[in-house]
């Protein structure tokens, strides 16, 4: 049974339209029978227990027509409506708008281009991978020159402008020339600002990087990638050929291994719309491209940083070391995509490594010399003090010691010390003694400390503490015999 739509349709395309049964039927996909049949028909009546008719049905013909004619809206065709006496909801017509409104697929025009004219540039995401001990989104940087379709492919762990520009050099440098334009999406690090009607608002920066090496921008059209589907291809082409099972236990082998998949899978298949390989035509290409510029281009990004207490900056959740002396000062960072530069005005005051890790502390040992020797010195400036503190002829004594003894400051420390054992005016008159004997070193101060200790010290009475020592002394009887026998052997002993 045909429904009250296609009625519609089909009186249109034969009435309005002047279309044969044949025709209307090809149009509407139907059998010219069915076409036939309803073609003499003046007014649809539904089959025997349909639902009665609504509201919108007297008009869905007149929507048609209307939808044939103009690019309508629903909220346009619903306004129409309710001017010819429709009093139904705006919803219904929305749906059947919805429903029946002709569909036309896009068309893009083919584009061509020179040899050496033009490349595409786009970014493309793919999970995350392993970098040190932490993990990081993985990007990579695709440009395919147009004419040609050789690639360059470059991962990185960040999109940010100094990552952008570096790959951009580094593609030039790979192709050994630079294009005349470079096709770019309206990403922030190309253009700022895209207004329909008006210029669009490049990036200064790339701007004039693109200044530097010749070569013009040529950025897409609002929500229209498939100008550039070239490297949206590509884009697509990487991740399904290359990343797709690839299994790789750290960042740092992620780019060898690009390099050789670039040089022989992806710059060496037959293409498909070409049907030649890449490097085939690149040799063509290659007479057409621009010569680099052999004048460099700062690539960095520029910030303002104040350096830490522990006189670091940081950059990326890293901290960059910087001399001691610029801890608490702002300065001036710029980030490039392998190595991080810190400038105190126009000075260069350290250089770093770039980290692609997170919360590392990246530090250069002779930042923290400075800080050290001041340390030092204001500990020896202590111990000075200390021991000049001993005696009006400590002075005296230093210079002694600095005169005979190579490590004088450890002497020094030394007799500071004894001064907290045996007080300072002891310390003091060892010192004097030390210098009338011409004795210059701790060791001597402390054996004349320990001799002046034993002569200062006078034994003490015998102190008894216990009652029997005192009471209870039990001494033996003396023998008085041997008294008489030494007499009597005197008297009887001749003259």
């Amino acid at each position: 049974m045909l429904d009250y739509e296609t009625f519609c349709q089909i009186r249109d395309h034969l009435g309005r339209q002047q279309l044969t049964v044949a025709q209307t039927a090809r149009t509407l996909a139907l059998d010219p029978r069915t076409v036939a049949k309803w073609a003499d028909v003046e007014q649809f009546r539904p089959r025997a227990g349909v639902a009665r008719v609504g509201k919108l049905d007297a008009y869905k013909g007149q929507i048609v027509r209307w939808l044939d004619a103009h690019p309508y809206s629903a909220q346009q065709i619903f306004q129409r409506l309710r001017e010819s006496g429709y009093d139904g909801g705006v919803t219904i017509v929305k749906d059947y708008v919805h429903r029946i409104r002709p569909r036309h697929p896009a068309a893009f025009l083919k584009l061509d281009f020179a040899a050496g004219e033009c490349a595409q540039v786009d970014w493309g995401e793919y999970g995350s991978i392993a970098v040190g001990g932490t993990r990081r989104r993985l990007s990579f940087f695709l440009m395919v020159l147009c004419y040609s379709r050789r690639m360059y492919l470059e991962f990185t762990v960040s999109q940010t402008m100094e990552f952008f520009l570096s790959c951009h050099e580094n593609a030039f440098a790979a192709f050994g020339g630079c294009p005349g334009r470079v096709m770019v999406d309206n990403l922030k690090s190309a253009v700022l600002q895209r207004l329909v009607g008006a210029a669009p608002v490049f990036n200064p920066k790339y701007l004039d990087f693109s200044r530097h090496w010749g070569f013009e921008i040529a950025p897409c059209n609002v929500r229209a990638g498939n100008e550039k589907g070239r490297v949206e291809n590509g884009v697509g082409y990487v991740k399904k050929n290359l990343l797709v099972g690839l299994d790789l236990p750290d960042f740092a082998a992620l780019q060898p291994a690009a390099n050789l998949w670039v040089d022989t899978v992806a710059n060496v298949r037959i293409h498909g719309a070409t049907h030649q390989r890449p490097i085939d035509r690149f040799e063509e290409e290659r007479a057409h491209l621009q010569p680099l510029n052999p004048a460099g281009f700062d690539l960095a990004r520029v910030c303002t940083v104040r350096a830490t207490k522990q006189f670091r900056v940081l950059l990326d959740t890293n901290h960059y070391s910087v001399p001691a002396r610029y801890a608490g000062q702002l300065l001036t960072l710029k980030a490039y995509a392998d190595r991080v530069c810190i400038y105190a005005g126009n000075q260069l005051v350290a250089r770093h490594p770039r980290s692609m890790d997170r919360r590392q502390d990246i530090e250069e040992p002779e930042h923290a010399q400075q800080l050290l020797a001041q340390r030092k010195s204001a500990r020896e400036q202590r111990l000075l003090v200390q021991f000049l503190a001993l005696s009006p002829r400590a002075q005296a004594y230093r210079e002694g010691l600095e005169a005979k003894r190579v490590s004088a400051r450890a002497h020094l420390r030394k007799i500071v010390a004894l001064s907290e054992i045996h007080g300072k005016e002891a310390v003091a008159r060892a010192l004097d003694d030390g210098l009338e004997l011409q004795a210059f070193s701790a060791e001597y101060i402390a054996n004349i400390l320990a001799a002046r200790r034993r002569i200062d010290h006078e034994p003490a009475a015998l102190q008894l503490t216990r009652r029997s020592d005192l009471l209870d002394l039990e001494l033996p009887e003396p023998d008085l015999s041997i008294y008489d026998r030494e007499e009597g052997d005197n008297n009887g002993s001749t003259p």
